[in-house]
């Protein structure tokens, strides 16, 4: 996954209801009731049917630190499917997305005007439509990139252009060097 979208994933957990199940058996009978059944598991990550059977029944515990990382991958994407909807639909429609990063942002402008990178520690909210490009874009299956740029146009009008009201012939800012990136609905 990328910067990104493990940063939009974490907003969206923030507004689960119920903390996902945190041991191994308990992770693997959960995903075992999401694809109907122990074959779908064990192909979705890449073991065999009978050491998810052995995880169903409490014969194993503690798996491999690949394999836990991946059961805990595949958990969180499917837990609270209608909480994790409902976050993203009001973060696009109504709240907007709060965007907090340290990064090196520089701008593109006319010739008179410092437009040097330089480091910055931002906390801004942006509103709701480019919280609702950033999602689709990222269900798309757009890259870092894209999401940066997407992210970046945001921050270029609320915060360097304040709505309009200066930097007018700012052309595009540039977004990179991240060093922390955190997302809030």
């Amino acid at each position: 996954m990328s910067l990104f979208g493990d940063g939009h994933d974490a907003a969206v957990r923030k507004s689960f209801t119920r903390p996902a199940p945190k041991s191994a058996p308990a992770q693997m009978r959960y995903l075992v009731r999401q694809l109907k059944g122990t074959k779908a598991v064990a192909q979705m990550l890449r073991i065999s049917q009978r050491t998810v059977e052995r995880y169903v029944k409490n014969q194993i515990k503690k798996p491999r630190p690949d394999l836990a990382a991946r059961l805990e991958r595949e958990v969180n994407k499917r837990w609270q499917p209608q909480i994790r909807a409902r976050a993203r639909r009001k973060a696009a429609t109504t709240d907007g997305i709060v965007i907090d990063t340290r990064a090196r942002l520089g701008y593109t402008a006319p010739i008179g005007s410092t437009d040097e990178d330089r480091l910055r520690h931002l906390a801004v909210a942006l509103p709701p439509q480019y919280a609702a490009r950033l999602f689709e874009a990222q269900q798309a299956g757009a890259g870092d990139q894209q999401l940066q740029q997407i992210a970046a146009e945001g921050l270029r009008e609320v915060y360097f252009q304040d709505g309009g009201h200066r930097a007018g012939s700012l052309e595009e800012v540039r977004f990179t060097d991240i060093e922390h990136l955190e997302f809030d609905l």
